[in-house]
């Protein structure tokens, strides 16, 4: 039986009420593909910060480095800036850690209905990759004459060829395995000099991949694109605040926030990658057990196929389609009334069956 270990930081909100049914899920999928799991739980959240001044302990990256992978729910919570939590905790995990990949897959299952008019399941399904370790969320910057009326930002956009280079190259095999296409979000109209370097390296890498369909379009006409055309699309490639941007449209049009799993990676494995629902913290859920945990649970079959346990994986994944497409336990998010706890155990009960 092989043994993972595997750190888990609930963090904050629902965080705390979703990571449990993940970890049900998993349990029960290793129970079928004969896996175990060592779950080490680290309680590093905003309330921490409250008590400490810290998300997390000084020695918190190093306590991280000999997992196999990280599960985590949602940080951030009201009365802690969200600027302070998310660079407390997450992106210096991402960074240290060199998980310079975001997958964030977008897919209308059946079962769901999408806000969109007379879209079916399977009409869209498709994976947003963001670069994910520099861009436009850069520690260069600064504040000048705070509370004065000189008040002055300056936020500094930080593109490497490399950091372009291998986030385009990732997005490119990607898309060889699905559909052979390859969107680029840009704005090279009117951010000058980032943008258009963006642009560069998108069309000096699509020349090695010839048997891949190319497009591009900037960031606003392709969100508009992603609500009238989702079907146009397979894999979209774009920089941290685009990719971030277009996750969240994404999940919307698939049909809820509740649905979108995401997976922080570090492709060369050589420190563990971070896997997390899309969604944020809710804190005006948080508590009441009602909270959609098939981002979690889904998020959790993605660091299973990161693993390399792609049976184990698919179980899962067919359990939820399957749960989604012929059960009436569902959250309130996609139409019912079941409980989070409900869900996660139905889900669970399939993957035991499936296994």
């Amino acid at each position: 039986m092989k043994n993972y270990k595997i750190a888990v930081i609930e963090g904050d909100g629902i965080g705390k009420e979703v990571v449990s049914e993940g970890i049900r899920v998993l349990e029960a999928a290793g129970r079928g593909f004969d896996l175990s799991f060592s779950w080490e739980r680290f309680d590093w959240s905003c309330e921490r910060y409250a008590k400490t001044g810290r998300m997390m302990p000084e020695d918190g990256l190093d306590q991280l480095r000999p997992f196999d992978a990280i599960y985590l729910g949602a940080v951030g919570y009201p009365g802690v800036p969200d600027h302070v939590s998310l660079w407390g905790l997450l992106i210096p995990i991402r960074r240290a850690f060199q998980q310079y990949v975001c997958v964030r897959p977008a897919r209308l299952l059946k079962g769901i209905t999408s806000p969109l008019s007379g879209r079916k399941a399977g009409d869209i399904d498709f994976i947003i990759v963001r670069e994910n370790n520099e861009g436009e969320y850069s520690e260069v910057g600064g504040r000048m004459n705070r509370d004065t009326e000189f008040d002055m930002a300056i936020q500094q956009s930080i593109f490497t060829r490399r950091g372009c280079d291998r986030i385009i190259t990732w997005a490119f095999e990607l898309a060889r395995t699905r559909k052979k296409h390859v969107t680029s979000a840009t704005k090279s109209n009117g951010i000058v000099y980032s943008m258009p370097f963006w642009d560069e390296r998108f069309a000096a890498i699509a020349k090695k991949y010839p048997d891949v369909k190319t497009d591009q379009y900037h960031i606003d006409i392709l969100t508009a694109h992603f609500v009238a055309h989702p079907d146009w699309f397979d894999v979209v490639v774009g920089s941290n605040l685009f990719g971030d941007i277009l996750s969240d449209l994404g999940a919307a049009v698939v049909g809820s926030m509740g649905l979108a799993p995401s997976a922080n990676i570090n492709p060369e494995r050589e420190f563990p990658s971070t896997f997390e629902p899309v969604h944020g913290s809710a804190p005006d859920i948080a508590g009441k057990g009602i909270a959609n945990p098939i981002a979690q649970i889904w998020s959790g079959a993605m660091m299973l196929e990161h693993l390399g346990e792609k049976q184990a994986a698919r179980a899962i994944e067919q359990a939820i389609f399957k749960v989604l497409a012929h059960s009436d336990i569902r959250t309130r998010d996609i139409g019912g009334r079941a409980s989070t706890r409900d869900v996660g155990e139905v889900i669970a009960a399939e993957v035991s069956s499936v296994a």
